[in-house]
């Protein structure tokens, strides 16, 4: 695959693999970085040979957040016509699966990417944190609203507020993590699961997602009229005919994503 400065990718049984590469600065985020992260996402959104995607972090953090020398100095207008955050928001138009497999510090922008996967499996030991009120600032590549919509009005306010940092186990009560494995086993458990998911009807998977996501916005009748339109869609799909011819046959599916 391409090669980049602050990332490495490489794909294993239908599993795009990207892993965070400044393990020295703990993965801190830079805008560079950003842009490395989002691009190999969109590549391997692309990939027909790639049914679901992996994120991870080498070193001892997943990420500690943001490169803060990077922005010290900043200004209003220069963040403006910068643009800050438009790679970001690249990352909710990726259609297949992400995996999140995240360790030791999972801070400010880290948390914030973390919060872009679809489902995170967590080392034991991992910790949550939003500092940015501690310098001054404030989340703002969707901290506030990805994090309200998961742990509700209340929580997300008490942690944005104190930027306190939150245990795993926390994390995982209050439905951030899917669940915590033994930092030894965190890559191994977590490729296992997302090979799984790979031998899923790719055109399912998707849909599924789409259709979820519309659940967080959308009023329960809305959201069922998009659902149902997606369930029609998929029967004019050969992995539709091939899951229910090989049902009745009696024998496992060969999925093909068509």
């Amino acid at each position: 695959m391409s090669t980049f400065e602050f990332i490495e990718t490489s794909i294993r049984d239908q599993v795009g693999i990207i892993e965070l590469n400044r393990p020295k600065q703990y993965n801190a985020l830079n805008r560079t970085m950003v842009r490395e992260i989002v691009e190999s996402m969109e590549m391997l959104d692309r990939n027909n040979e790639v049914v679901t995607i992996l994120l991870t972090g080498k070193g001892r953090a997943f990420s500690a957040g943001a490169d803060i020398e990077e922005m010290a100095n900043d200004g209003p207008i220069h963040l403006e016509l910068l643009n800050q955050f438009a790679d970001w928001d690249r990352l909710s138009l990726i259609k297949k699966p992400i995996i999140g497999a995240v360790q030791g510090f999972v801070f400010g922008g880290g948390f914030e990417l973390a919060l872009c996967c679809d489902l995170l499996m967590a080392a034991s030991g991992t910790e949550f944190s939003f500092p940015e009120v501690n310098i001054g600032v404030m989340p703002g590549a969707g901290g506030t609203q990805r994090l309200t919509k998961v742990v509700g009005r209340a929580k997300a306010l008490e942690w944005l507020w104190t930027g306190d940092r939150i245990p795993v186990e926390e994390a995982l009560k209050y439905g951030l993590v899917n669940k915590i494995v033994a930092h030894e086993l965190l890559m191994e458990e977590t490729f296992k699961f997302a090979k799984k998911l790979s031998k899923q009807p790719p055109l399912s998977l998707r849909l599924i997602k789409d259709s979820v996501n519309k659940a967080v916005d959308y009023p329960l009748y809305e959201g069922m009229q998009y659902e149902r339109k997606n369930f029609y869609l998929l029967f004019s799909s050969e992995d539709q005919k091939e899951g229910m011819k090989a049902f009745t046959e009696k024998r496992k599916p060969e999925f093909k994503g068509k």
